[in-house]
């Protein structure tokens, strides 16, 4: 009998366009991994569609020989769900990039799974519009990828994450089945909604080739602070107070914490936009459609902040080049980590009143897993997403210690980055043991030859805990 990946190609060179189909030397080894850190394997093929119909023939083919696909956008998960595993053949979406029009009347754009996000949001500003999610790795995270992992960022806070965006998509089902719904409605309660079932579910149970999404009215002015607090409990003070105050017109509310800020300073030769010293900071910005007025309310609102005692400094932009320098500080946090090389890079999310409670027992926790561990953490706190990356020489020990006091928090393990290969052995510390069953029920049901991104969020048949 034929080897599957010999099936495979059987079926596929007489249908696919030459480019389509990656063999042997052909195959370039940046489709081995993603940014997670671990190397991946060398990829049995790598078939790369130019649209829904193309798909609908590999995963046809595929699931007939019973050959696993890794699916691959742009590679910038940091989870390993796209790190191929021995055996795999990839499915790469990087040639799917059409990107349709703008519907004005409707606020909508349809895109392929393979387009950057970056043009997504250059397109809604085209067009006097406003795209909702906006992620460090706008240029090279795809549609598709932001889609399977649920991606956040920093705007979740005033548009939700990248599933309140989608309002409607096409996918290919494991057998090859095509489900195709991108009319775009707002309202639609006729059945299940099978398309948010795909969102968050990082290619495990069908592969989303098109979406059509929601924009949103672009706004006019905006301004942006950067703020030292004397406190953790000082910054909630300020998201309640700010909320409380400015309503929608709050649009970002970002935290770093010490010691990165002041690390990232020095390693990357910044000029701090307030003196250093303190153990938190703030970014936090408005957006709204009232020139002069919306500024005017943000310097009251801070003025006052300062008067009651929940802010020691703060510096505000006063035009778009400051505006702009100010998120560029927030993004050199990533730069910084980057340039850092191997580190531990967690990712999760907590009820805000039980944040600062989580953030000591961390503290604790990771110290007695590695004394000498150096925790660098930043995020979305008016979301309750924290970035929580670790030097460390024992990263499965405190990757375990950090996880364990996400649990005992009522937090996540994961917040916006997706389970992937690397968190999966931790999941049961977030999700009960029914919640699991009723995952592997889904994923049976739609995916019966587990050939779709095999091994991720879970193994189908549960393995003893290794750790």
């Amino acid at each position: 009998m034929a080897r599957p990946t010999e099936q495979v190609l059987s079926i596929l060179q007489p249908r696919l366009d030459k480019a389509a189909i990656l063999a042997g030397d052909a195959i370039d080894p940046r489709y081995s991994d993603d940014l997670s850190g671990e190397p991946g394997a060398r990829p049995e093929l790598v078939l790369r569609p130019r649209n829904t119909a193309d798909v609908a023939e590999i995963l046809n083919a595929c699931n007939a020989a019973r050959l696993p696909l890794v699916v691959q956008g742009g590679r910038t998960g940091l989870s390993g769900a796209a790190r191929v595993l021995a055996g795999e053949a990839v499915l790469s979406l990087e040639r799917m990039t059409a990107l349709q029009e703008v519907e004005q009347t409707a606020g909508t754009i349809v895109a392929d799974a393979g387009v950057p996000l970056q043009l997504v949001q250059e397109k809604a500003d085209a067009a006097g519009l406003v795209f909702g999610v906006d992620i460090g790795a706008r240029g090279t995270a795809t549609i598709g990828g932001n889609i399977a992992t649920n991606a956040g960022g920093i705007r979740v806070l005033r548009y939700g994450n990248f599933r309140a965006q989608v309002l409607g998509l096409e996918a290919v089902l494991a057998d090859g089945s095509v489900l195709s719904s991108l009319k775009g409605l707002a309202k639609d309660n006729s059945g299940y909604d099978l398309g948010q079932l795909l969102v968050g579910s990082e290619g495990t149970l069908g592969v989303v080739t098109r979406a059509c999404l929601r924009l949103h009215s672009k706004p006019v002015t905006q301004s942006a602070a950067f703020c030292s607090l004397a406190s953790l409990d000082a910054a909630f003070g300020l998201l309640k107070f700010l909320r409380g105050r400015l309503g929608n017109l709050l649009s970002g509310f970002e935290v770093i914490l010490a010691p990165l800020m002041g690390d990232m300073v020095a390693a990357l030769g910044l000029t701090a936009p307030v003196v250093l010293g303190s153990p938190v900071y703030v970014l936090t910005d408005v957006q709204g459609m009232a020139p002069g007025a919306d500024e005017e309310a943000f310097t009251e609102a801070l003025s006052q902040a300062i008067e009651d005692g929940l802010v020691k400094d703060v510096v505000l932009s006063q035009s778009e080049r400051e505006y702009q320098a100010l998120w560029t500080l927030r993004d050199d946090c990533n730069r910084f980590l980057f340039a850092e090389g191997a580190m531990l890079s967690l990712d999760v999310s907590l009820p805000l009143p039980r944040m600062g409670a989580f953030l000591d027992l961390a503290e604790v926790s990771q110290s007695q897993a590695d004394p000498s561990a150096r925790a660098y953490i930043f995020g979305h706190l008016g979301d309750g997403n924290l970035h929580y990356v670790v030097r460390t020489d024992r990263p499965n020990e405190v990757a375990k210690a950090v996880f364990d006091c996400v649990a005992k928090s009522g937090g996540s393990i994961s917040a916006e980055h997706g389970i992937g290969l690397d968190k999966k052995a931790y999941l049961h510390l977030t999700r009960t043991p029914a919640e699991l069953a009723a995952m592997r029920r889904i994923k049976a049901a739609l995916d019966p030859n587990n050939i779709l991104n095999r091994g991720r969020i879970f193994d189908m048949r549960p393995a003893l805990p290794n750790i």
